[in-house]
């Protein structure tokens, strides 16, 4: 452990242990668990390191990687603190092919040993013979069903059936699904990559089938819906290509594929859309007649590797109430908003029909409102139809979900169903969840709870926006998020993933659209959209210590910045959208009334600072300095076009009154000269105060602003934001029954699945628990509780590369005291209110300081403190 720098805490001890006890935990290949379809030519390994001795760090390791017992690559006796994203380096690896690893891991206080293996990717030759296959009729709408009889001749030693659709493909074997993946593969721009999934299969000696059920997903959708998903250049109908490899125990290999003497029939689902909902007719469940697949072209794009999680069944829910609100009409309500499916438990005569509409709220008269209120879709919205066959169903929609909390069925035969009738399945991404908080007020507390349920309501591949409306990427909206999604979810190979998406996205100008993918909508001037594709490489880098997307897109990354500087006169930029949903907008969503060429300079300014950034830390000081020019042209013109000096405040033209928004943005980006920031500050802090103690930001300012105020000492302001319960807040919403963050703050809001004004979440672990990545992958982190005058205790965890970081703070007798958790590898800087700072290594450690009272913070803390408004990366140039 370091000594102390300044001597103003007490430091408690821990008793010494006699002997240290580590061990070596989490091995994972390119970020996952074993993973069955590696396409990268050095995959990257990775382990964390436990020990119950403070200071233990690791000090070499050596990894073997072996094929069938022979060994592959070893790495040799390397001496490295180095335990994650470690390159192979050794012979090309074969296609196809399983490899075993070993790691062992030596530290100072004693070795561990972890060990594991990972498949790699197909080449073209391992595909051959397997084909596209599907339905060629183009105005068919049941979901094809397609099948293969085969026969397994001996032991089998492993089997690996591999999966790429046009589309979705349900898998089974001899009627069982072969894994518990739903809505799988993965969504992408098919023209550009088509993802691949690989899943082992058991198979004993005998006769199998081999089925198939396709869904249309974004790749075949036939409504048509004002983003034209329905015209997207790759569309077209639903189609497969599989590969079962089956690899006897005598060494021997037999290749069932995807061909021509598959067999197709038309399935019961007789029309499924993801917006739309399906219709399913039980009575055609065995199809009588089946004829030969055919062959159909294949999507344009390059198979890849799935790389991000499968979306599952996560949880299923029990209605808490069902309601009549008129003759026949029944409403199951759940416990909360999800995004998902219901699973309908039904008897009744043949050619009877259910019809089920989701919803996230109730109209007037107590049914559900399922609205398609900006006309958003000509045939059908959230909307299943059951069909039954005369005997008792168990049916679930298999490729749409919806967004919902109540579940209004019309037709269910028998009268009034029972509670245990409908249940409502929760589905995404599944991603561990990875960070924790926990504070003394119950309002905080349920702020963070609604903000992880809303981000994984929204996680189907991709971030999207709401599950029941739009179902799109929004570049914006992951943009603000992504800090708080890598933070409590383990979303960072799904986000590495999406910035591709986004990439796949630009045009000739290099510039990305709004929505990833895309069915090439929304080219409109947006940076501050456009920013994502940006800033989510620069917080991945920041939150999971992950180089290679900054690597990957750097050079589309810097064409696109160059560009937008280009395009901007005099150094202001402009775009379509601003802070979007401030309190006073439309809430079927609208900019803030404000000059948005505030917004898009900001944004400008920090794209321009960050690709300076990646540059430098890449090695490349020309080019980073070359956007470190631009980025002080941009700042000088800002300051001249925007800042009135005397006022010490950001106007813009047409503004309605004071905005939050300039004020906040110009302070989060750096971009206010030295001799006014205080009193900058104190204009947002006195115009939050004039509101009643409220907001007045949109998505954008939203992320910054309760931050801000806390690090320019007005963290008594940020309290009093943060725990409003009037109109606009967060409190507000749980007032008013919210279960989760909406997309707008009135009770108007036509979504209540939106979590762009969520994150409020960064400052309850930053501020409030006081924990924050000081440099990449949280290798040295700050804990730095703002709020111990205003709670009793708070705390907060996340899951870095090294392992677990975390705080807990309490008031105990008088005293503050914190408990900081560090993993091996790291070291955290601790900073306890109106104290110094001591800086120390791994372990558990224990630090009590005196009690401070609710006062304003001395202006020399906010510089400081400075960096914890201003990305990490520009605050050498502030």
């Amino acid at each position: 452990m370091h000594a102390l720098r300044r001597f103003a805490f007490v430091l408690l001890p821990f008793a010494p242990l006699a002997h240290a006890t580590v061990s070596v935990h989490a091995p994972r290949v390119e970020r996952s668990d074993t993973p069955t379809y590696v396409d990268v030519a050095k995959p990257r390994f990775s382990w964390i390191v436990r020990s119950d001795r403070n200071g233990t760090v690791q000090t070499g390791y050596r990894i073997v990687v072996t094929q069938a017992g022979r060994t592959v690559w070893d790495s040799g006796d390397v001496r490295s603190t180095r335990s994650f994203d470690i390159d192979y380096a050794g012979p090309a690896l074969a296609p196809g092919e399983r490899y075993d690893w070993r790691a062992q891991v030596r530290t100072s206080d004693g070795q561990g040993v972890v060990s594991s293996h990972f498949d790699t990717a197909l080449d073209d030759s391992g595909w051959q013979g397997a084909r596209w296959i599907g339905k060629a009729d183009a105005t068919s709408l049941p979901a094809p069903l397609l099948r293969k009889t085969f026969r397994v001749n001996g032991k089998v030693d492993r089997a690996t059936l591999y999966v790429a659709a046009g589309g979705y493909a349900d898998m089974s074997i001899d009627g069982q699904p072969v894994s518990d993946a739903v809505l799988s593969p993965g969504f992408t721009d098919y023209d550009k990559r088509v993802e691949v999934v690989a899943t082992d299969v058991r198979l004993d000696a005998g006769e199998h089938t081999l089925s198939a059920e396709l869904g249309r997903g974004f790749y075949g959708m036939t409504n048509p819906n004002v983003w034209h998903w329905e015209k997207a250049p790759w569309h077209g109908q639903p189609r497969l290509r599989a590969l079962l490899r089956i690899r006897y125990a005598d060494g021997h290999r037999q290749d069932i594929v995807s061909d021509a003497g598959w067999k197709l029939a038309d399935g019961p689902t007789r029309l499924d859309d993801l917006y739309g909902g399906e219709n399913y007719d039980a009575r055609l469940a065995s199809p009588s007649t089946w004829a030969a697949a055919s062959e159909l072209p294949a999507p344009r794009g390059t198979l890849v590797a799935q790389t991000e999680q499968p979306i599952r069944v996560v949880d299923t829910l029990n209605a808490v109430e069902v309601t009549e609100p008129k003759p026949g009409t029944y409403v199951f309500a759940f416990p909360r908003v999800i995004a998902g499916w219901a699973t309908f438990d039904v008897s009744g005569p043949s050619g009877a029909t259910v019809t089920a509409h989701y919803g996230e709220k109730l109209m007037p008269d107590g049914t559900v409102d399922a609205r398609d209120e900006h006309h958003y879709f000509r045939q059908g919205f959230q909307t299943d139809r059951l069909t039954l066959a005369g005997v008792r169903e168990h049916w679930h929609p298999h490729f749409s979900y919806k967004g919902f909390r109540y579940v209004q069925v019309d037709g269910w035969p028998g009268g009034k169903p029972l509670p245990g009738a409908v249940t409502a399945q929760v589905i995404h991404t599944d991603v561990a969840e990875t960070g924790h908080f926990d504070s003394a007020n119950a309002l905080l507390d349920w702020i963070h709870r609604a903000a992880v349920d809303t981000m994984l309501n929204n996680l189907y591949g991709i971030p999207t926006d709401t599950p029941m409306y739009e179902k799109n990427g929004w570049t914006g909206d992951g943009m603000v998020g992504a800090d708080m999604f890598l933070r409590n979810l383990d979303t960072g190979r799904l986000l590495a993933k999406w910035v591709r998406d986004i990439a796949d996205t630009r045009g000739p100008d290099g510039a990305p659209l709004l929505i990833a993918p895309n069915p090439g909508w929304g080219k409109v001037r947006a940076p501050t959209w456009h920013s994502a594709y940006v800033f989510i490489p620069w917080s991945l880098w920041m939150q999971t210590g992950d180089r290679r997307p900054m690597e990957e897109h750097l050079d589309g990354i810097s064409r696109y910045v160059a560009m937008e500087d280009a395009r901007s006169p005099g150094g202001i930029a402009d775009t379509e959208l601003g802070d979007w949903v401030s309190p006073e907008t439309d809430p079927g969503g609208e900019n803030a009334p404000e000059d948005k060429h505030v917004a898009a300079t900001a944004y400008l300014y920090g794209m321009e600072r960050t690709v300076a950034s990646m540059y430098r830390l890449l090695g490349d000081t020309k080019r980073a300095d070359g956007f470190d020019a631009k980025a002080e042209i941009v700042r000088d013109a800002f300051n001249a076009r925007f800042l009135d000096r005397d006022a010490a405040r950001y106007r813009g033209e047409g503004d309605s009154g004071y905005r939050q928004a300039h004020n906040l943005l110009a302070l989060s980006f750096g971009l206010v000269p030295d001799a006014l920031r205080e009193r900058v500050a104190a204009g947002v802090a006195a115009d939050a105060k004039t509101r009643g103690d409220h907001l007045d930001t949109g998505a954008l300012a939203t992320k910054v602003i309760l931050p801000v105020l806390t690090a320019t000492g007005h963290a008594d302001e940020a309290w009093r934001i943060a725990t409003q319960t009037t109109f606009p807040s967060w409190g507000f919403w749980r007032d008013h029954g919210a279960t989760s963050l909406w997309e707008h703050w009135k009770l108007a809001s036509r979504s209540r699945g939106h979590y762009f004004l969520g994150t409020v979440d960064d400052w309850l672990f930053g501020d409030v628990a006081g924990l924050r990545p000081l440099e990449a992958g949280w290798r040295r982190f700050e804990v730095r509780p703002a709020l111990t005058a205003w709670l009793d205790h708070a705390s907060a965890s996340v899951m870095t590369p090294y392992g677990e970081a975390s705080v807990a703070w309490s008031k105990e007798g008088g005293k503050v005291v914190a408990e900081v958790l560090v993993p091996v590898g790291a070291e955290a800087v601790v900073r306890l209110p109106g104290r110094g700072e001591v800086v120390v290594s791994s372990g558990r450690h224990r630090f009590s300081t005196p009690q401070v009272s609710r006062v304003r913070e001395a202006p020399a803390l906010y510089r400081m403190m400075r960096c914890r408004i201003v990305p990490s990366h520009l605050c050498n140039k502030v």
